[in-house]
């Protein structure tokens, strides 16, 4: 058992029936009446994000977790397959735990969040960022660089991103995965 104390970023409780983890918290003290912690909790099994508030010295069940690195292999009607880097075990996860599952590209390193007693995969992360090549794109127009235009893109995962402009196929680009969006050409 822990309490609000506790509490940390990242931190994985059971709440509700369900698996939470804190993505945000805040301990507040008002001039009149109880501490509290607000906090905003995203649902492992759903990725659903709730705001709650937890009065100060709540207890709570704390659930262990633990990231370990894979890569991933291939994917095929069962699932998403990886291997993990440190025992070369392979497990399958299915779509809907991974964040971002267009931009996966063979060998991709991968964080995987394990629900440490009973060894079960609750989410694929991917990192941040990812620089993929741009397999397809339509030439831009030649002095029509003035405004911020994007145009569509197909990328090397199979995944389409918009992208400026300037950009040209063949060229790598990096894309943060949370928002699917452009962020940089890539430095090689």
């Amino acid at each position: 058992m822990a309490n609000t104390s506790d509490f940390r970023n990242g931190f994985t409780l059971k709440y509700n029936n369900d698996l939470w983890t804190i993505v945000e918290f805040q301990h507040v003290k008002p001039g009149k009446g109880p501490a509290f912690v607000r906090t905003k909790l995203k649902s492992l099994t759903s990725g659903k994000v709730v705001d709650n508030t937890f009065s100060a010295g709540h207890k709570v069940d704390e659930v262990r977790v633990e990231r370990r690195p894979f890569q991933f292999l291939y994917k095929d009607d069962m699932g998403y397959h990886f291997m993990n880097n440190e025992t070369y075990e392979q497990i399958q996860i299915q779509e809907d735990l991974i964040n971002a599952p267009q931009f996966l590209t063979d060998g991709q390193e991968v964080t995987v969040l394990i629900h440490a007693e009973d060894e079960r995969p609750l989410i694929c992360e991917l990192p941040q960022h990812v620089v993929l090549e741009v397999t397809y794109t339509e030439p831009g127009i030649k002095g029509d660089t003035a405004t911020n235009t994007l145009k569509p893109a197909t990328v090397s995962s199979g995944a389409e991103v918009r992208i400026p402009l300037f950009i040209n196929q063949g060229d790598r680009i990096k894309i943060d995965t949370a928002a699917g969006a452009y962020v940089e050409r890539a430095k090689d």
